[in-house]
């Protein structure tokens, strides 16, 4: 175990309470509403801005709760399951998990089993390995213990090899574990899978109205200041803010989402 370690394939590390706060305090639409929220002060629409301060408060907590108690939920759950898996060591018969598996370990088969390891077949009985989490393929395929010869195939294609993450539809078999871990075809295939989290639609389209809100506050503040700097000679920061139309942005981004939704 100390040369090979687990057989386990890119397991993800739980995330603490600060990374979820920190993605919850970055969220795109809390930037916004915080924006809104510290010109509303700016201009002295106090009711306003602690309006939008306590929606920010409220979304950043709820949102920062249910993905911390979903998280949590996710790992007790995981934690509850066991997989194991029948092996033979020292000429005995064993029942062992399958994260404790190891190249070299001579592995027995059934209908129902998972493979638990990248291996080759010992002996095989009418044994039918279902591929579709590899290949895609809805039908399973039949396995035998000696390779077809004088064949050039894929690795998928070889009769006597088995791989981790496939499963046995019928029949009955021995193998000896040949690769484990990440060191499995289905490894290699996780380490492009596990990685950041990919945005959803969802997501996409709410950084997108963040962004277009943002570029109309940019364009809108110094139009303003400048069209009231020019037709009534008012340059004063204060007296000129508070001609910006930060209600009617607030309703444009309710109205904008509503769309949206729809």
């Amino acid at each position: 175990m100390s040369r090979y370690g687990r057989n386990e394939v890119g397991a993800e590390k739980q995330a603490g309470w600060p990374t979820f706060l920190f993605n919850s305090l970055k969220n795109p639409l809390a930037i916004l509403l915080a924006v809104l929220s510290g010109l509303s002060f700016a201009t002295h629409d106090y009711r306003g801005g602690a309006v939008m301060a306590a929606m920010i408060v409220l979304g950043v907590c709820l949102r920062f709760v249910q993905e911390f108690r979903a998280d949590n939920a996710a790992a007790r759950l995981k934690a509850l399951i066991s997989v194991t898996t029948n092996v033979i060591r020292g000429g005995e018969p064993r029942e062992i998990p399958i994260h404790d598996v190891v190249p070299g370990d001579v592995i027995r088969i059934a209908a129902g089993d998972i493979v638990p390891a990248d291996v080759r077949l010992l002996s095989a009985k009418d044994l039918f390995i279902t591929q579709s989490s590899l290949t895609g393929e809805s039908l399973p395929a039949e396995k035998f213990a000696d390779a077809a010869a004088g064949k050039s195939v894929s690795l998928l294609d070889c009769s006597n090899l088995c791989y981790m993450g496939t499963s046995v539809e019928s029949g009955t078999a021995s193998a000896v574990a040949v690769a484990t871990g990440a060191k499995t075809y289905f490894g290699g295939m996780a380490k492009a899978i596990i990685g950041a989290k990919v945005e959803t639609s969802f997501d996409k389209g709410l950084k997108g109205l963040t962004l277009l809100m943002l570029k109309f506050m940019m364009f809108m503040v110094p139009a303003v200041f400048l069209i009231n700097g020019l037709t009534k000679h008012e340059w004063k920061g204060m007296n000129t803010l508070k001609r910006v139309p930060f209600p009617a942005i607030r309703n444009w981004t309710k109205s904008l989402s509503t769309s949206r939704a729809k």
